[in-house]
């Protein structure tokens, strides 16, 4: 098993540029030649899970099917990258299933504030019947989705004026948000002054103080180096994200049954491991950003679960996802509306 280093991870990014990782072409051309993008740093755990991938799939397929890595958005941006699955320019994506949420809604139900407690209930609903639900509304969209979703991990509070211990210390709170509506109706229902702010301008958002504060996983905070322009940094887990691995529907169906077989397997197995990957290297950063002068708090995530079904949040989301959905997601997560 390969070891993912903070290290690699952080220096991954800077080695994109020098090339991306193409498997070397044959002497023969293989029957399917298929292109993967994603967003991630060269030596993120998702690139490096995925060239042990291709590089099994290429030889348990004796050749006939070759994949090309283009990591760290040399294809462009992901809204750039989910039009060219759709179309077919690209072969095999991973998107945020709350990025996704721009074609099909129910993609972002994960997402859902304070929903899941832990990777025990995560895992279990979706790759269960809350996922199942997900990927069936996915290939009604024109794509493919696998069985295994690749882990992001959960999402922390970042401030550069006070540490978020309860729901009152989010009122008035100026947070950068991802352009979503489930982020600005969830921060809204604290009482917070959520702003849209694409994430190439965070950091110097944060710097400006156009906003106190802003929400990621540890591994982003440490990749951006946000911890230069934030003091404190609240373990609230309030929103857990994943990774959709996405083929583009009509080149997966002109895939032969075998090699089908063979491409899911190694992506769901390369997904599994990732996970493992991902999970170990949040939990190992909380050290690492406090040597970099990062002050860290536990808050209480029932209090915060409470306000947001006082401000008919989770009612609002029910009804936006249907009752179906919701009830699935409630049977991994427990009563939430």
């Amino acid at each position: 098993m390969s070891q993912i280093s903070r290290r690699a991870l952080i220096g991954g990014a800077a080695g994109a540029a020098a090339a991306s990782f193409v498997l070397p072409r044959r002497a023969r051309a293989a029957e399917f030649t298929y292109k993967y993008a994603n967003n991630s740093p060269v030596d993120h755990p998702m690139n490096i899970r995925a060239r042990e991938a291709v590089a099994k799939i290429k030889a348990e397929s004796k050749g006939r099917v070759e994949i090309e890595i283009f990591p760290n958005n040399q294809l462009g941006g992901d809204t750039d990258m989910l039009s060219q699955v759709r179309t077919g320019g690209i072969e095999f994506f991973t998107l945020s299933g709350l990025i996704l949420a721009t074609l099909v809604p129910v993609a972002s139900i994960n997402g859902i504030g304070f929903a899941f407690k832990d990777y025990g209930q995560v895992w279990p609903a979706m790759d269960g019947e809350l996922g199942g639900f997900v990927r069936a509304a996915i290939d009604k969209a024109g794509l493919h989705a696998f069985d295994r979703m690749w882990d992001n991990g959960y999402r922390e509070i970042t401030s550069s004026t006070h540490p978020i211990n309860t729901p009152a210390d989010l009122k008035g709170f100026k947070i950068r948000v991802p352009v979503s509506p489930l982020w600005t109706s969830m921060f809204e229902a604290f009482g917070a002054s959520p702003a849209s702010i694409n994430f190439n301008e965070v950091y110097s958002a944060l710097q400006t103080k156009v906003v106190e504060g802003q929400e990621n996983p540890l591994s982003i905070i440490e990749i951006a180096k946000l911890y230069e322009v934030q003091k404190y940094c609240s373990s609230t887990n309030h929103m857990w994200d994943g990774f959709w691995m996405l083929a583009n529907a009509a080149a997966w169906q002109r895939l032969p049954a075998d090699l089908q077989e063979i491409v899911a397997r190694n992506w769901n197995e390369a997904a599994l491991k990732q996970r493992v990957d991902i999970r170990k290297l949040n939990d190992s950063l909380q050290g690492k950003l406090e040597s970099q002068g990062m002050v860290f708090n536990k808050p209480d995530a029932e209090a915060f679960r409470a306000v947001l079904k006082k401000a008919g949040f989770y009612t609002e989301w029910r009804n936006k996802y249907g009752q179906e959905a919701w009830g699935l997601l409630e049977k991994y997560a427990g009563g939430l509306a």
